[in-house]
Order: C-alpha cells, then structure tokens, then sequence
C-alpha cells in the first residue's frame, strides 16, 4: 500500500494513475481446498466469499477512473 501511495505521487506528473486492488477470499480453485472446518466467512462482512466477477467489476471502475489515483480498493 506504501508502494502504491508513493508511486503515485511520483507519477502524478506525467499524468499516470497508480492503484492498488486488493481483493479477500475469492470463490477458486484454491480457496477450495481450504478446510470446511474453517469458518472464514464469519469474519466476512457479506458473509461469503467473492467471485472472480468482483475483482474484475473493481479493476474496471479503477481503470476507468482517470482521476483517481494513490487509492487502495480493498474487496
């Protein structure tokens, strides 16, 4: 996150945009694995985990946000 902050106001200048998302438990392959045992979702607010639409809908709104920059998008 520090990277991303000071990258972006070494840029800023040059008119590039530095974002960072940050996405929690997606719905994959790999979070299938995880143990049933494991109540992640309890510390989730939503309850669930996301799916990889989420992370590309967040990606999206960034990319087409030529304003924004130095910002953290945590899912």
């Amino acid at each position: 996150m520090g990277f991303t902050k000071s990258m972006a106001k070494e840029v800023a200048s040059r008119n590039i945009c530095v974002n960072l998302v940050a996405p929690g438990y997606i719905t994959t392959e790999m979070t299938a694995a995880l143990k049933e045992t494991t109540n992640l979702t309890s510390i989730i607010p939503l309850r669930k985990f996301g799916v990889p639409q989420d992370v590309a809908e967040a990606v999206c709104f960034v990319v087409d946000s030529p304003y924004m920059t130095g910002q953290v998008s945590m899912l």
